[in-house]
């Protein structure tokens, strides 16, 4: 059967669209996934990554090019989460137990996988400032990012911040800490963070209204995910010179 120019035009186009598609999922490939780590006590864990943040980095980057990991648990200290944590010890003290926890899920997710890059995503501080830690807490911070990267062979991960709320602002060592997550987060250009001072205000997702609450609101947890990862995407582009 003779074909019509058109019908041959259509043909080389349809082509064309494949080859580029496959040579796309190619060039992603070869370069590697890009891995999400969140972490942190009840805020973080409060976080529904699937509602915003999830959605925000797969249409930035394409699901089959991410890779993302969660593990927060409330209520606790940077301690549990940095080995070096250089504060006064107690009786009973635990240290590092639960990166170990969050570090056995990322190992898992990522076995076989090429990573391109790192996000690592912090929403936590409140224990520390309720226990008098804010002298130390940049000290921790900077301290938890080596030990990352120590444990995963890299010194390009990129690393974001939420700043603690307004629900303690004027106390000492809330003040304290939000101004560590700030000094920390400009004293890299890997490193960012966002702000969560009008997330606490509203309906929780139990429908009680709240104002100037430990934790967000509904809508507040849903616009902290946005920020999460458009923070991450903006970081991601600026180091890799890919905009």
């Amino acid at each position: 059967m003779t074909r019509t120019p058109s019908f041959a035009l259509a043909a080389l186009l349809a082509a064309i669209v494949s080859l580029t598609s496959l040579s796309s999922a190619a060039q992603a490939e070869d370069s590697g996934k890009h891995l999400f780590i969140l972490s942190g006590q009840s805020n973080m864990a409060g976080l529904n990554e699937k509602t915003t943040f999830v959605p925000t980095i797969e249409k930035e980057y394409g699901k089959e090019n991410v890779i993302i990991v969660k593990d927060a648990q409330g209520g606790q200290p940077i301690r549990r989460w940095y080995k070096g944590w250089k504060g006064e010890a107690g009786k009973g003290q635990q240290f590092g137990d639960l990166y170990d926890r969050l570090m056995k899920k990322v190992n898992a997710a990522t076995e076989g996988q090429k990573i391109s890059t790192v996000t690592f995503l912090w929403m936590q501080g409140e224990r520390d400032a309720r226990e008098g830690s804010g002298d130390i807490y940049q000290a921790s911070l900077e301290g938890l990012l080596e030990q990352l990267e120590k444990d995963l062979g890299r010194n390009d991960v990129d690393f974001v911040v939420g700043r603690l709320s307004d629900n303690g602002l004027g106390k000492p060592e809330w003040d304290k800490v939000r101004e560590a997550q700030v000094k920390f987060a400009e004293s890299s250009p890997r490193n960012g963070w966002v702000d969560t001072d009008d997330l606490n205000d509203g309906v929780n997702r139990g429908g009680k209204k709240i104002k100037n609450d430990l934790h967000y609101s509904k809508d507040g947890y849903d616009i902290f995910g946005t920020r999460l990862a458009e923070t991450s995407i903006k970081l991601i582009k600026e180091n890799t010179g890919k905009k």
